[in-house]
């Protein structure tokens, strides 16, 4: 298993499948499955009956997960790789993500 270098709310380009070139926050991450969970791509249809939490039930639609291979970190609108880099920070040494293209600090 590879480790999964997005996070939750980073702004991310699908590269492969149905909804290649869309963009979107990511909302939740499996790290088991590798997947996740980006705003308004892999819509999928579920139908719900009524229930406590949806009383009206009926057709749901909402994201689906898609592989993270599937998708790239976006750093000033361009889609970049991410690296990690060792800072001298307030606690010692930092450690932190870059993108790849830029050598920039993201967070």
């Amino acid at each position: 298993m590879s480790k999964i270098k997005l996070k939750v709310g980073d702004l991310v380009k699908v590269i492969a499948g149905k909804d290649n070139t869309k963009t979107g926050k990511i909302i939740r991450i499996d790290h088991k499955k590798e997947s996740i969970l980006v705003e308004g791509v892999n819509m999928i249809t579920k139908h719900a009956k009524p229930s406590a939490k949806n009383q009206q039930g009926g057709i749901i639609h909402q994201e689906g997960p898609i592989n993270v291979s599937n998708a790239m970190y976006l750093h000033k609108g361009k889609p970049t790789r991410i690296g990690y880099k060792l800072v001298d920070g307030k606690n010692g040494t930092e450690k932190v993500r870059v993108a790849k293209s830029t050598g920039e600090v993201i967070d």
